[in-house]
């Protein structure tokens, strides 16, 4: 008599190289997209993540967000990690409802990765930014009763030799930025920021340093956006990629940027300004 498979049938059969639609098959309730919730606006029961910045420069791509989760007008968390790797080349941050978009981001790391096993190699950043696109959008619903999440997607392009940049809209439109980009609440005032600090020729410590202060311009003027907390030592989370790969730069290299900005800050409160030479990025 032959013992019982360990795992179900559609464990052992061929298909898709996607996890999410071989999850839509296999377990579909397992999807965040296909809760059902009541009838209403859920907007207000679940806390808010912003804002997310991104920038390239030659040779990488930097991302970096805040650290405040908002719910209504109450500080849900002060301390929330936005900024995460999606795989070796490539990291996403988020904005919209924290609970669910840390899920999809759980969900869109085990897709590159099935992927990767599947096929025996990565997909191109065009596939990656699609299948992102492609998880936003099965959230459609959800975001139909305010639970919207809207990542920014930036990694770096082995095949371009240059980092790049993607944004999303609710419905999984997907939009490739030049140089840099901001989501999330406090998104206008920081890439009013990144448009006067920006250069082309910034250095990985510059590009740091340009989108710390992008985040605190964003908290200047955007209640829902965290900046540097000094007292409880709390400070943004950034993800640096290059062609060597992806890493966070650790607590105390971003706690150093942020203390001689503020210290800046303290002569100068609206930041530096940029130069009037008439040129462009």
């Amino acid at each position: 008599m032959n013992p019982e498979p360990r795992l179900p049938a559609a464990f052992l059969q061929s298909g898709s190289s996607s996890f999410a639609d071989f999850l839509s098959d296999a377990a579909p309730d397992l999807l965040p997209s296909r809760r059902t919730l009541p009838q209403g606006h859920a907007a207000e029961l679940a806390p808010h993540a912003t804002t997310i910045v991104a920038a390239t420069y030659p040779g990488g791509v930097v991302m970096a967000g805040d650290r405040r989760a908002t719910m209504g007008n109450v500080i849900a968390q002060r301390d929330i990690e936005k900024v995460f790797p999606a795989d070796e080349y490539s990291a996403v941050g988020i904005a919209g409802t924290a609970g669910l978009a840390v899920e999809l981001v759980r969900l869109f790391q085990t897709e590159l990765e099935h992927y990767e096993k599947i096929e025996g190699t990565t997909l191109s950043m065009d596939g990656k930014a699609n299948r992102l696109a492609a998880l936003i959008r099965a959230n459609l619903g959800l975001a139909m009763q305010g639970l919207a999440v809207v990542p920014l997607f930036a990694g770096y392009d082995l095949t371009a030799d240059q980092g790049r940049i993607f944004s999303y809209d609710v419905t999984g439109g997907r939009y490739e930025e030049t140089a840099f980009h901001a989501v999330g609440s406090g998104s206008l005032f920081a890439r009013g920021s990144l448009k006067k600090l920006y250069r082309d020729d910034l250095d990985e410590t510059d590009a740091v340093t340009v989108v710390v202060q992008a985040l605190y311009d964003a908290a200047d003027d955007d209640s829902a956006t965290g900046g540097p907390d000094l007292t409880r030592r709390i400070f943004p989370v950034v993800q640096l990629i290059t062609a060597d790969g992806g890493r966070r730069m650790p607590d105390d290299d971003v706690a150093d940027i942020a203390d001689r900005m503020i210290a800046g800050r303290m002569t100068r409160p609206d930041g530096p300004a940029a130069p009037l030479n008439g040129g462009g990025r």
